[in-house]
């Protein structure tokens, strides 16, 4: 059995959509949503919230999960995540498995956390994260945002075996190709080895992270391989909170579909 524990970043100062953690969905703040998406994941030893901000914390204790004070120089959900786990450790806490479940991911269904926890079950493994083939509609969505200058997801590349080849906030392979090749949606959660989160605090920044502004092309950069784990939305399409009018395509698939976890 794989001891896994949640943490979710959540920091106040994102530079798109500054403050989104506290932001109104469907009357809540979105990072309840997130923790309590969390607490719906079977098998987890534990879940907390890693922040910079006492207002968050606060939101977070309301749903019942206990918020640990990081430092606002942590430069992404990764980097706060380390150091959420060094705090736990010191408490005298420990993990096979440490997940990092983005505060800006509020539907995230427990079964896709569910599957990357399972992918540890092979030794080789000491960084998954999941993917998804993107449906046609939500393929339409990253290309009207993309058509306004805006971001509205990341894509992976595959290899054979599916480690993961690249990321990008473009929609790869080429669009022109999207049509006939299998556009895999990256689901932003990222599961580590305690090894593997205590290298990537410690590696620099790199051009290709520096320049898509994606954390987990730190891995890439430096050689260390990312399992990417293909899941099914089950009829729920995925969407993160990256810009203000994000709040309003979740809340309409809220309406729509409920929520993914019968929260």
């Amino acid at each position: 059995m794989v001891k896994a524990l949640i943490i979710i970043p959540a920091r106040m100062g994102a530079s798109r959509f500054p403050g989104k953690m506290l932001a109104p969905l469907a009357g809540r703040p979105v990072v309840a949503y997130t923790a309590q998406a969390a607490k719906a994941v079977a098998g987890v030893e534990g879940v907390f919230v890693a922040t910079d901000d006492e207002l968050i914390a606060t939101a977070a204790a309301k749903e019942g999960v206990e918020a640990i004070m990081t430092p606002p120089a942590c430069r992404n959900g990764t980097e706060r995540v380390a150091v959420a786990y060094q705090a736990l450790v010191d408490q005298g806490q420990s993990a096979d498995v440490i997940i990092n479940l983005q505060g800006d991911a509020p539907l995230t269904p427990s079964w896709v956390v569910e599957a990357v926890i399972k992918a540890f079950e092979d030794s080789s493994v000491s960084v998954a994260t999941p993917v998804v083939k993107c449906s046609p509609e939500t393929l339409a969505l990253f290309r009207a945002d993309r058509a306004k200058g805006m971001v509205g997801g990341t894509t992976a590349v595959l290899s054979q075996s599916g480690r993961a080849l690249y990321f990008s906030k473009e929609v790869l392979p080429f669009d022109g190709q999207a049509e006939v090749m299998d556009v895999w949606h990256h689901v932003g959660l990222y599961a580590f080895r305690p090894e593997a989160l205590s290298q990537y605090a410690s590696l620099p920044q790199g051009p290709l992270e520096l320049t898509e502004g994606l954390e987990q092309l730190r891995f890439l950069e430096n050689d260390i391989p990312v399992q990417c784990v293909p899941v099914e939305g089950r009829g729920y399409p995925f969407w993160e909170v990256n810009n203000p009018h994000d709040i309003g395509r979740i809340e309409d698939l809220l309406a729509a579909k409920g929520d993914p976890n019968g929260l």
